[in-house]
């Protein structure tokens, strides 16, 4: 667990005329199962960062997590953890990043305040909850809520998938799932110490963290872990198979020069080289080689939206939505594919951004014909929105609703005042979700 910096802290203490000794006493103090922790007061709230969940993964490379040890002395909770290795750009990383934050506006018990944990966008390689589109502080406030939010192993160090290869790896494919589900149980059993209600507790995220949450639904071992679910830009409707799963590790293994019968290689080499290996190109799909949850039969037994939804899930309350303008935060409306566009190349540029196979020409004559006042530029937004963002939200509410599981849809359309061209992109929900408008926005 981060410790605090003590220079910092004391400096802090004289600034405001008070002793460190007394500034310490009203620092909030928590009793978890696993020993106490020392958080901060800040703007009406308690607040504590960096709660370690498991144990350092280091040492358990491509293996299920671990619950923490027990500490006997007070340990502070006043900093973000690291984050996940991953080749996005962030502050600090490392493999011992399962670390959580809590905004919480008491700690009385009897409060019982609803829960909320956030899991992070970023798809399944990049992301944290580090980022200021995350900070807690107005949710909790303004919402009476005990706001968590979690970082967990991402790309081949939570979703490398090698149980094939040995068995000491059964649960590679998902043990990024797996760090997750035990985030869930440390909150079942100590959020009540933070004023929380465990039995109240809303799992919601964006992008990647949506589909973390519709992959959750269908996974035995989260069963009774969360009581709703909002999936924001985000949706799982099938997980990688494990022929397909194989095919990855083995370009992913190919690009890192290691053998599949012998992996010891992996278990010793800098974490960064495991980065590096991510440059792998994808045998399916092209492009970076993509790691996700796995239908491993292990953890995972069936997909969660295909052939339906899965029924474990569907006693679960669950909001899905997207944004207007999803890929106007993908692509770049001063870049190569919207600059000089017209009518005349519309179809040939929309074409590889479409993510489904149908005709571009004649998606564009329809969209001309039913929105004919519409330029070149808002076609391709809301045709490559359409075709690449809204489909697997729509397979989802729809497997719900033949289900009559308790759900509901939105989309968000409102559009930034100071940058108009940016429309309602991709993590436009995030600062309305959490209130923190000041924040820049990041595409996931």
């Amino acid at each position: 667990m981060p410790d605090i910096d003590r220079r910092a802290f004391v400096g802090s203490a004289l600034i405001l005329g008070t002793s460190p000794a007394v500034a310490a006493q009203r620092d909030p103090v928590v009793s978890t199962r696993q020993g106490r922790i020392r958080g901060l007061r800040e703007g009406g709230l308690q607040v504590f960062r960096g709660i370690r969940y498991g144990q350092d993964t280091r040492s358990r490379r491509f293996r299920a997590p671990v619950a923490p040890q027990a500490w006997s002395a007070i340990v502070d909770a006043v900093r973000f953890g690291p984050s996940c290795p991953q080749r996005a750009k962030q502050e600090a990383t490392s493999e011992d990043c399962l670390f959580l934050n809590i905004w919480t506006p008491g700690l009385e018990r009897q409060a019982k305040r609803p829960v909320m944990l956030y899991i992070h966008g970023g798809a399944y390689a990049n992301g944290s909850v580090v980022d200021t589109l995350n900070d807690g502080r107005h949710l909790a406030a303004a919402g009476d809520v005990v706001v968590v939010t979690v970082n967990h192993r991402l790309n081949a160090l939570g979703y490398l998938y090698l149980a094939r290869l040995d068995s000491r790896f059964a649960d590679s494919g998902n043990v990024g799932q797996l760090d997750l589900m035990l985030a869930l149980r440390w909150i079942r059993d100590n959020i009540a110490a933070f004023g929380g209600n465990p039995a109240n507790v809303t799992v919601f995220g964006q992008s990647g963290g949506g589909a973390k949450i519709a992959t959750m639904m269908a996974m035995p071992a989260a069963k009774g872990l969360f009581h709703r679910a909002i999936t924001m830009s985000g949706q799982q409707v099938t997980a990688s198979g494990p022929i397909n799963a194989s095919r990855r590790t083995t370009a992913y293994l190919d690009h890192l020069g290691v053998k599949p019968d012998a992996l010891e290689p992996l278990l010793t080499m800098p974490v960064e080289r495991l980065i590096e290996g991510l440059a792998a190109t994808d045998p399916i799909l092209g492009g970076g080689v993509y790691m996700g949850p796995v239908l491993d039969m292990r953890w995972l037994e069936r997909h969660p939206f295909w052939p339906d939804a899965a029924p474990q899930g569907n006693a679960i309350p669950m909001m899905l939505g997207n944004t207007l303008d999803e890929t106007r935060a993908f692509i770049d409306p001063d870049g190569p594919l919207v600059r000089g566009l017209d009518w005349s190349n519309l179809a040939e540029r929309m074409a590889g951004e479409l993510r489904i196979d149908l005709l571009p020409e004649w998606i564009v004559d329809q969209y001309r014909a039913r929105f004919p006042d519409w330029s070149a530029e808002r076609i391709f937004y809301a045709a490559t929105t359409a075709g690449r963002s809204w489909p697997g939200q729509v397979i989802e509410a729809e497997a719900r609703a033949r289900a009559n599981a308790p759900t509901w849809v939105y989309q968000v359309d409102f559009q930034s005042p100071t940058q108009p061209r940016r429309g309602a992109p991709h993590t436009m929900d995030i600062a309305l979700a959490f209130g923190t408008l000041e924040a820049p926005v990041r595409g996931d």
